[in-house]
C-alpha cells in the first residue's frame, strides 16, 4: 500500500512539475500563429526575498517552433526592490532562459512588490507578464 502511494505521489509531481504548473506565462507575442510567436514565463509562485539580501529567479523564454527572432527583454521593478538585468537581448540562437537577480534594501517595506518582464521581437506584437515578489524580515 505505501509502495502505491509513493509511485501515485512521484507520478503525481511529475506531471506538475512536467507540465509547466511551476511557472506562469504572457500572452503569446510575435504572431497570432502558435509556431510563429513565443511567450515569457516568469515564476508561478510567490518569490521571497529577505530585506537587504538577493534572491535569483529564471525567467524564459517559450518559442514556438518556426519563431526564429531576436526578442529585447525589459524588466521593470517597482520601487523598494531592484533587478537586474533590465534590458537583455535574448538572440534567437542563445539559450532561452534568464537569470535575474533580485535585491531587497535592508530598509525595503516588508510586503509585496511587482516585477513587469516585456518582450519585443524584432518583427510582430509584443506580450508582458509579471510576478510577485514578497520582502520578508531577515
Amino acid at each position: 500500500m505505501r509502495t502505491a502511494i509513493a509511485v501515485v505521489m512521484t507520478l503525481a509531481l511529475t506531471a506538475v512539475c512536467g507540465c509547466g504548473w511551476l511557472s506562469q506565462t504572457s500572452p503569446q507575442g510575435g504572431s497570432v500563429f502558435t509556431d510563429d510567436g513565443f511567450k515569457i514565463a516568469v515564476p508561478l509562485f510567490d518569490t521571497s526575498v529577505k530585506q537587504g539580501e538577493v534572491q535569483t529567479v529564471t525567467v524564459s523564454l517559450q518559442r514556438g517552433k518556426n519563431f526564429k527572432q531576436d526578442v529585447t527583454l525589459q524588466i521593470n521593478a517597482t520601487k523598494g526592490i531592484s533587478v537586474a538585468p533590465t534590458d537583455v537581448s535574448v538572440k534567437a540562437s542563445d539559450k532561452p532562459e534568464l537569470q535575474l537577480r533580485i535585491e531587497a534594501a535592508k530598509d525595503a517595506a516588508i510586503g509585496e512588490y511587482r516585477v513587469q518582464v516585456k518582450g519585443t521581437p524584432k518583427t510582430g506584437e509584443a506580450t508582458s507578464v509579471q510576478f510577485i515578489v514578497k520582502v520578508v524580515a531577515p
